[in-house]
């Protein structure tokens, strides 16, 4: 599953691009820090969108911890959509690209293959993610479904990018989850190594991710 994903895009251009698309971003927190970033890790705070409710076409840009604590302690980063509403606390997660790992195709290589799949015709998008409250203030997680086309080859669960038409949509909770996480079209997600970087020599040192 999803664990590593990639945000490069500075805060003017995110802004500017919600206004094109008529979402009203509130800022209750203030200017969230966007630095850019090659991988945002489990537990790490990054930005995302959270709906509000009454308000159609609106949502608050703030920093929340990626993960809450499970039951027993263990990080809840991906969190299955299958069957669900989402009748409240949705948001959407910002990125412009996220990361699989598959098995090593080099013998010997201990380190896996890692892919980076990037949105075709957007220089950035959002995930689908739910948040909620925990202990020590608000997490999100990464919604997932079965794998669509350019996901199964690698993996049998994804994470759901949205395309800008559905973000609205996905923020609004009277809109069924249903109509909203869908699998793209196949070829909208571009794969491209990068680890090994193509050849490379096996890196018979390197511990197991």
């Amino acid at each position: 599953m999803c664990n590593d994903y990639r945000l490069e895009v500075d805060i003017a251009s995110i802004m500017e691009d919600f206004d094109d698309l008529k979402i009203k971003i509130r800022l209750p927190e203030g200017k969230p820090n966007v630095a850019a970033r090659e991988d945002i890790l489990i537990t790490d705070v990054a930005p995302i969108v959270k709906g509000i409710v009454g308000e159609r076409g609106s949502g608050e840009l703030v920093n929340r911890r990626w993960s809450w604590p499970g039951p027993r302690g263990a990080p809840v980063f991906n969190f299955r959509s299958d069957g669900r509403d989402f009748a409240s606390n949705r948001c959407l997660v910002l990125c412009d690209g996220f990361y699989e790992t598959t098995d090593p195709a080099i013998p010997k290589q201990k380190r896996l293959d890692k892919w980076l799949f990037t949105l075709e015709g957007h220089d950035w998008f959002c995930m689908a993610g739910v948040w909620r409250a925990y202990e020590d203030g608000e997490a999100f997680s990464l919604l997932t479904m079965d794998a669509g086309p350019d996901i199964r080859p690698y993996h049998d669960r994804q994470i759901i990018p949205l395309t800008r038409d559905r973000w609205a949509d996905w923020l609004d909770v009277d809109v069924p989850a249903h109509e909203v996480l869908r699998h793209l079209p196949a070829g909208s997600l571009i794969s491209q190594q990068v680890w090994p970087p193509p050849g490379s020599a096996p890196d018979q040192g390197s511990l197991l991710l």
